[in-house]
C-alpha cells in the first residue's frame, strides 16, 4: 500500500511541477511580448552589408 501512495505522490509532484513551469513560461512569454525593443543602431559607415564569417571567404566552392 505504501508503494502505491508513494508512486501517486511522486506523480502528483511531477504534474504540479510541470504545471508551475508551464505557467511561469507563459508569464515570461507575455512579459517578453509586451516589452518594446528600440530600433537597431545604424551600421557604421565603411562596413560591408554581410559581416558574418562566411562573407569573408573568398573561395565559396571549397
Amino acid at each position: 500500500m505504501e508503494t502505491v501512495v508513494l508512486t501517486a505522490v511522486i506523480i502528483l509532484a511531477i504534474a504540479t511541477g510541470m504545471r508551475w513551469i508551464h505557467l511561469l513560461n507563459a508569464q515570461h512569454d507575455a512579459r517578453i511580448a509586451a516589452y518594446q525593443f528600440s530600433d537597431p543602431l545604424p551600421r557604421p559607415p565603411g562596413l560591408p552589408d554581410a559581416t558574418g564569417r562566411r562573407a569573408h571567404r573568398t573561395d565559396a566552392d571549397r
